[in-house]
């Protein structure tokens, strides 16, 4: 017999013994009235290597356990396909489980995955590789490479986060970038690049939150040059909701933009993961790209 749901459990992240995960995630599954066929992955070729698989199963639902990175790789292959996206939010931030609005204990959002109230979209792309939260160049990216080294020496994830931030700003790197987009061309110099799939709440309690997933716009954020204690006060007046009162800073709704530099590659942080790209980056979004689960109170729109 098909199972309802196929999981796709980022084992590798957890510490707990893969017995007692599988275990765990079968009985909730099972009182949520699911017939789960739950697989746990060990590494992110692996994650990708079971997406693909699912893709040609018979379960209509694909879910992803794990944290924003984990839900990009099983996302980007169900992409193009018939099959739907359910989140189980396991990570440590969970940006799109929460822009969702999905609850974040195991048991509440295997009910709403259960329900199949469903919502489509959208993804943004840059030089074939998608994301659906967010892309930054600069500081971000660094941050996210230096945490990950920290990380490999055995430190915690905020201890290395923490860490990693303290090396990075000391060093404070600036990129100087030309900015195509839909007829205007920018040039800045700039410690920060952030490309946002769908507009971003910049202060206030909500800041770092999207209010809708589906407006079929990019929102380009780039920072301009300044000195790291400016940009301290910027972040500090975000979060105080007095960004308003700032003008260091452009933004603005786009469908696509290109990104030259003078370096050949650049490091690029995709839903919190880093990869190496090639220039010129070419950012687009695909409106309305992933059918997704959603709490049933939620529009059909994916509001």
């Amino acid at each position: 017999m098909a199972s309802d749901v196929i999981v796709i459990v980022n084992a590798g992240a957890r510490k707990a013994d893969d017995t007692a995960v599988h275990q765990r995630l079968a009985e909730i599954f099972t009182a949520g009235g699911l017939r789960a066929e739950i697989q746990l992955a060990r590494s992110g070729g692996e994650i990708v290597e079971l997406a693909r698989r699912a893709i040609k199963a018979e379960s209509s639902v694909v879910v992803a356990a794990g944290g924003d990175g984990t839900i990009n790789a099983v996302a980007s292959e169900l992409v193009g396909s018939n099959k739907i996206l359910g989140v189980l939010p396991l990570g440590t931030l969970n940006h799109l489980a929460k822009d969702l609005r999905m609850p974040l204990d195991l048991e509440s959002a295997v009910d709403v995955i259960a329900q199949q109230k469903l919502a489509q979209i959208d993804i943004g792309e840059v030089n074939g590789r998608y994301f659906l939260n967010n892309s930054g160049l600069g500081l971000y990216p660094g941050i996210v490479h230096e945490r990950q080294q920290q990380q490999a020496q055995g430190r915690s994830k905020w201890l290395a986060f923490f860490s990693a931030l303290l090396i990075i700003i000391h060093r404070y790197p600036l990129l100087t970038v030309r900015l195509s987009t839909e007829g205007r061309e920018l040039r800045r110099r700039t410690p920060m690049v952030f490309v946002g799939n769908n507009e971003y709440e910049l202060q206030g309690l909500d800041m770092g939150s999207r209010r809708f997933l589906n407006g079929g716009k990019l929102f380009l954020y780039v920072t301009r040059e300044m000195s790291r204690w400016r940009l301290l006060k910027i972040g500090l007046a975000a979060l105080f909701g007095r960004l308003s009162d700032t003008r260091d800073f452009d933004a603005m709704s786009v469908r696509e933009v290109s990104v030259q530099a003078r370096r050949r590659r650049l490091r690029v942080a995709l839903d919190g993961e880093v990869v190496v790209m090639r220039l010129p980056l070419r950012y687009c979004i695909h409106p309305a790209a992933l059918r997704v689960i959603v709490p049933g109170d939620k529009e059909e729109s994916g509001r």
